[in-house]
């Protein structure tokens, strides 16, 4: 049996902005998309026969093609019409759930990443980005990790400049909010403040962290229930007064986040009480054209 374990990289939005539904029903969304260190470990291996089996360390997860793992598995082997190949997926996860980080979508980028190496399918990165596109909004940044504007529905993707060095210190507080319920919200929200997208490209392009922060905005944040749109307030406010040059909530929450000029700085900001945290650094990306 061959085998291969694959990195997968979580995600923030630096920025968020949501317009209109669109006839499909998704919403046009304009934001910037980081890769940051924090990761979980996707072991891939080939099996006899057609099956494909998902398994992680928190049993509580979907398994088998209700996983994005298992979906991801599918959709390649039969882009590559592979047709007598199982696959087995065990996740050591280390993202949290239902926090805006995209686990579920970086654990099937990985496993696209991975499927192409074991079979040696010599994929290109638009056919890859092809097969993330028909897994998940988030899979195809999850792929080439980075810095980029995404658009769409998270799919059409511009690679930016990489975020300069810095820390970053992430709180997961201990409430989860349904992503097709904060759209709804948002929908019937008055919005007051927007990201101003192109200042922080702008920002990027100069090197400039302090301007990246200062525009980093979520629209979502507006459009949560009052309780947990109360604690995001809260976490971002010690978050700034720890020393953070700007914090914001990522995609639709709950996990919280603020950046410092440093690891070292981030590290030592004390926000458990708030709930998990994970000091972290700007990944750069893992495909480059």
């Amino acid at each position: 049996m061959k085998k291969l374990t694959v990195d997968a990289w979580a995600k923030l939005n630096l920025t968020l902005d949501v317009g209109e539904k669109r006839p499909d029903c998704y919403h046009n969304m304009e934001m910037i998309m980081q890769s940051v260190s924090l990761h979980d470990k996707v072991d891939i291996t080939l099996t006899r026969g057609k099956e494909i089996k998902v398994m992680s360390t928190k049993p509580e997860l979907p398994t088998d093609l209700h996983n994005l793992a298992g979906k991801a598995a599918k959709a390649f082997l039969n882009y590559v019409n592979y047709t007598d190949t199982g696959v087995e997926v065990y996740i050591t996860k280390e993202i949290p759930d239902r926090a805006g980080m995209a686990g579920g979508s970086a654990d099937a980028a990985a496993v696209i990443r991975g499927l192409d190496e074991l079979l040696k399918t010599r994929l290109s990165e638009a056919e890859m980005l092809d097969i993330c596109a028909s897994v998940g909004s988030d899979v195809p940044f999850c792929l080439l990790g980075g810095t980029a504007l995404a658009r769409g529905r998270g799919e059409i993707l511009t690679p930016l400049p990489p975020m300069p060095d810095c820390g970053i210190l992430i709180v997961k507080p201990d409430f989860s909010v349904s992503t097709p319920a904060l759209f709804d919200a948002l929908d019937d929200c008055h919005v007051t403040a927007r990201p101003d997208t192109q200042g922080a490209v702008d920002a990027l392009r100069r090197g400039d962290l302090k301007a990246l922060c200062a525009n980093m905005v979520n629209v979502f944040e507006e459009a949560l229930p009052e309780a947990e749109r109360r604690t995001v307030v809260d976490i971002k406010s010690a978050l700034i007064s720890a020393g953070a040059l700007g914090a914001c909530m990522t995609g639709t929450g709950s996990a919280v986040f603020g950046v410092f000029q440093s690891l070292e700085a981030a590290k030592q900001a004390d926000l458990s009480r708030f709930g998990i945290t994970f000091a972290v650094s700007p990944q750069k990306a893992v495909i480059s054209e």
